[in-house]
């Protein structure tokens, strides 16, 4: 008996220390790879509950309960993972996903090289460069971007249930370039439909397509409007429309989008509309009906920091963008055309502008040119003063243009002259008691302008003198509420952030006035204030006495949501008190407001606001509601209000809108959307868009009716059909699933 005893604890010593002999070689932190381009990394998905386990003779991790191996932008994730570090394979077993750039796999069994990038499987299911396939075994190599399967079915339709796909006993896929298949049988359905020997598909973008756009508009009659495109290389593309409305004629035009490379990228589009109905509007009496439109917009990177831009835009009537791009037309009624140099430095920058009058029958400023060289507020040596300025030189034109609906107020002539500007100002900022931060400010500025070239608004050679100072202080106080709950705002804590600013302006009377001077850069009808501290207050002409502080008060509350932080509201009151106002100025400007207000995650309140202190009453308010609880419907309602200012050129600016617009994905291949547009002040339901959408997996149509009401002559109603395809949705700048584009505008 104690000879067995002894026998059993000589075993136990011999077994111990065995062990500790064995474990003197410690295995890895974490489990990495050395790769030619990154590491790679396992992890457990069950934490230190489950941790990986190594095995030291192998050197090879394994994971029982859930692993996670990721290199770069692959991730393989698998029930039962086994890493061998020494290969870079990875054999996992039991609801195994691989993603990885173009290719997405799962299945029971997956054998991946991380250092090779082969795959070898078996049952699986997978997306590869847009084809979907499944099969009993899987293999290929990403490296050299090919892969093979057998035994295969795939489809490029992406829902549960294809409406077609092919069954072949073989199949070659080139990664973003072609599959192959041998042995192919096409189904519809469940239905087979017919035999392929041998099947080739390409998976680059279509050459070539068509996009139809029939319908009926009141103004066109019945229409059809028609785009083939052609890509010849990723570099070009040409696109050609030929266009027939039955009231108005044909149309037809080139578009071509380009890349040259080192020699820039650009875009040009020519169109030509044979209008059989253009005498019946009087503004384009007289007017060819051969009615033209031209654009071309070229970007040029000439070195690191340097730009070119050209932009074009010419038509040979007033309205033909009105008629035909309606879409183009609401964005900017009256295109201009530019040509500008841009070089920038770490301290400066250099701008040349030339602005030509293209279309006659627009007002337009001149600039032949405007060269401008700007200095950012920077450091003076060592000391604690910045300096910043603006230098430019500029040959000015003011041309009316012949359609007098675009003629601006004060401008009722053509004259010209040259403008030399020179500004310059020092600044000191400093953060006072550790929290509030102070910017005064000195400058001033000296411009000649030259005499005009029209007899008739004859002004003479003058140098102006403006002298400008003034102060900014702001600052910014928060306070956490750690205990702050609110189940019915989703609030969990909260964070206040109060931010109040002045900035106090004071610039005596220059020696000239306004009134002296040719007002090229004057001030504008604008909704929202204006910039009143120099640079950034640009309308040089316009210059005059001002006395001023900007106050303004920012509230800013923040909160966490599913761990992340998010704002909860967002608030800005501004005003102006004018402390020395000019004649036909009030006291105090109107109060602007704006407030962003997110109560839920989907749900979101926004409100613009002008009150009017000296009128009491609001010259403007814009207020909407989006909310979009899920994938499956949004509605945003809305109302605008805008009291009209005599300051606007264009009579009867009032309006008292209110919008809505709803989307609703009835499922994966419907949905619908409908708006409306409603004038409360005298009754009027100006517009209503109704679009139905049908998803073809390939391509998606939508089935569009509009109704306007243009308060002059009988209701407007248009109709259109469009098909898109999912492979090229849009062209240049243009969105094809827009009401105004689905009408052929």
């Amino acid at each position: 008996m104690y000879l067995l005893l002894i026998i059993l604890a000589l075993g136990a010593l011999w077994s111990n220390r065995s062990a500790r002999a064995q474990s003197t070689e410690t295995p890895p932190a974490t489990p990495k790879v050395a790769n030619d381009i990154q590491e790679l990394e396992a992890e457990s998905l069950s934490g230190d509950s489950d941790p990986l386990e190594y095995d030291l003779q192998s050197k090879t991790w394994v994971g029982r309960k859930g692993v996670i191996v990721r290199q770069g932008t692959t991730i393989l994730v698998g029930n039962e993972v086994h890493v061998d570090q020494s290969t870079g394979i990875v054999v996992a077993d039991g609801m195994v996903t691989l993603q990885k750039p173009s290719v997405y796999w799962t299945g029971e069994h997956l054998e991946y090289n991380f250092n090779t990038h082969e795959i070898t499987s078996g049952s699986y299911r997978a997306s590869v460069s847009g084809l979907f396939l499944a099969g009993e075994t899987f293999s290929g190599n990403t490296t050299n971007k090919v892969a093979g399967a057998t035994d295969a079915t795939f489809t490029a339709d992406d829902i549960a249930q294809p409406g077609y796909h092919i069954h072949a006993k073989k199949v070659r896929i080139v990664l973003g370039k072609e599959a192959v298949a041998e042995g192919a049988t096409l189904y519809v359905g469940r239905v087979p439909l017919f035999y392929l020997p041998y099947y080739h598909r390409s998976l680059t973008s279509h050459q070539n397509y068509w996009v139809l756009t029939p319908g009926y508009r009141s103004t066109f009659g019945p229409y059809l409007l028609t785009e083939y495109h052609y890509n010849w290389t990723d570099s070009l593309e040409t696109g050609l429309r030929l266009d027939y409305r039955a009231k108005r004629g044909p149309g037809v035009g080139p578009d071509i989008n380009y890349d040259l490379g080192a020699a820039g990228t650009g875009h040009f589009e020519y169109y030509l509309a044979q209008d059989f109905d253009r005498k019946k509007d009087p503004a384009l009496a007289g007017l060819s009906d051969q009615r033209q439109r031209l654009k071309f917009n070229h970007e040029l990177d000439i070195s690191t920091n340097f730009t070119a831009k050209a932009s074009v835009n010419w038509q040979n009537d007033p309205k033909i963008v009105h008629d035909f791009y309606e879409g183009e037309y609401r964005t900017n009624s009256q295109p201009v055309t530019v040509f500008e140099l841009n070089r920038s430095w770490s301290n400066f920058s250099l701008d040349a502008i030339a602005q030509p009058q293209v279309n006659q029958f627009f007002p337009t400023i001149e600039r032949l040119p405007d060269i401008k060289l700007s200095a950012l507020r920077q450091q003076l040596g060592v000391s604690p003063f910045f300096y910043e300025g603006e230098s430019s030189f500029a040959y000015l034109r003011n041309r009316v243009g012949n359609e007098t609906n675009f003629v601006i107020a004060g401008q009722g002539t053509n004259y010209a002259a040259i403008r030399a500007d020179s500004y310059h100002q020092i600044v000191l900022p400093k953060t006072l008691f550790g929290f509030l931060t102070v910017t005064p400010r000195v400058g001033g500025r000296i411009t000649h302008y030259g005499e005009t070239d029209n007899a008739a608004l004859p002004f003479r050679d003058e140098e102006r003198f403006v002298f400008n100072t003034g102060m900014e202080a702001s600052m910014k106080a928060s306070r956490v509420f750690p205990t702050v709950r609110s189940r019915f705002f989703d609030v969990n804590e909260l964070r206040h952030i109060i931010e109040p600013s002045v900035n106090y302006v004071y610039v005596p009377r220059p020696n000239v006035t306004p009134n002296r001077l040719p007002q090229f850069d004057s001030d504008l009808p604008s909704l929202r204030l204006r910039p009143v501290d120099f640079p950034d207050y640009n309308t040089i002409d316009s210059i005059d006495a001002n006395h001023v502080m900007r106050l303004g008060l920012r509230n800013k509350l923040e909160t966490k949501r599913d761990g992340e932080p998010d704002t909860l509201l967002n608030s800005y009151i501004v005003t102006d008190w004018r402390l020395d106002p000019r004649n036909g100025q009030t006291t105090f400007t109107d109060i602007y407001s704006d407030l962003d207000f997110k109560p839920r995650t989907w749900l979101v309140l926004n409100s613009e606001t002008r009150y009017s202190l000296d009128r009491g009453e609001w010259n403007l308010a814009m207020h909407t509601a989006t909310i979009t609880p899920n994938d499956r419907w949004s509605i945003k309602l809305g109302h605008r209000y805008f009291r009209g200012d005599p300051a606007f050129v264009v009579p009867d600016t009032d309006n008292n809108i209110f919008f809505s617009s709803l989307f609703y994905r009835v499922n994966e291949n419907w949905g619908a959307r409908m708006s409306h547009h409603f004038e409360a002040r005298d009754g009027t339901l100006e517009e209503q868009y109704y679009t139905v959408y049908r998803d073809f997996r390939s391509f998606t149509g939508a089935l569009t009716l509009r109704v306007r009401d243009n308060r002059s002559g009988p209701l407007d109603y248009a109709v259109a059909f469009t098909i898109s395809l999912k492979s090229r949705p849009t062209q240049g700048k243009r969105d094809r699933m827009e009401p105004s584009y689905l009408l052929g505008n």
